[in-house]
């Protein structure tokens, strides 16, 4: 690994990691020796960052200079923290982790005072069960979606009816119950929905669809929008 690389995870450690930081913790963390990791801080500190601490007492990543300061109000902090939270519930490892990453590198830029608000944020979410249950395939997906590349799949209709179809993968879409891929379907030549837990297999063709993505899926959800606008509204019922 690059030297350069291996400071960034350092840092990206320290951000995450509750101070003090123990060096051997640190030096777990990254794979490498005690006098590896010593050298790797003084690297950081030379470079212009404030961090706390020596040998045999831990340390404290206090100023990061990797990143801008940020300024967020108290409301702006609760939103953050509220979101990040929600996506730490959804059952899906991938965005959980990225989630503590990015509430970590938030903190990071915080002055001391916001730092504490953001950690102690009134707005909690409280889920005993995760969303989701976790779907083996939506990293595929996500990774198709990214790469803008066409998917083979098996699907699993409502009423138990196999198809075999070829998609262009345009969004994950997290809704209350399920996870639905909207895509492009090349079988019926027109926009699809398709649950993940109803798709049995799939397989990457690495056949690109870049750069139509962008304009598919606009396409797609000014579709929805509308569909939604022209239905019936459900009366509440009278009190």
């Amino acid at each position: 690994m690059p030297r350069s690389d291996r400071l960034f995870r350092l840092l990206q450690a320290m951000r995450m990691m509750a101070p003090p930081i123990n060096a051997s913790r640190l030096a777990a963390e990254m794979n490498v020796s005690l006098r590896s990791l010593y050298r790797d801080i003084d690297s950081l500190r030379a470079a212009g960052a404030c961090i706390e601490g020596e040998r045999g007492y831990g340390y404290r990543l206090v100023e990061d200079y990797a990143l801008p300061p940020q300024t967020f109000d108290r409301t702006e902090i609760e939103a953050i923290a509220l979101g990040l939270a929600e996506v730490s519930h959804m059952g899906d490892p991938a965005l959980a982790k990225a989630a503590a990453s990015v509430l970590a590198k938030v903190a990071a830029t915080l002055p001391d005072d916001r730092e504490q608000q953001l950690f102690h944020a009134i707005s909690q979410v409280y889920r005993p069960d995760a969303r989701y249950t976790e779907i083996g395939n939506i990293e595929a997906v996500r990774q198709a979606c990214w790469r803008e590349q066409a998917l083979d799949i098996r699907y699993e209709d409502k009423g138990g009816a196999q198809s075999e179809r070829r998609i262009l993968p345009l969004a994950i879409v997290y809704t209350d119950h399920a996870l639905t891929a909207l895509a492009w379907c090349c079988l019926r030549n027109d926009f699809r929905m398709f649950r993940l837990e109803r798709i049995s297999s799939l397989s990457s063709t690495g056949e690109s669809f870049r750069p139509r993505r962008a304009a598919l899926l606009r396409d797609y959800l000014a579709r929805l929008g509308e569909e939604a606008a022209s239905a019936p509204r459900t009366r509440a019922p009278a009190p």
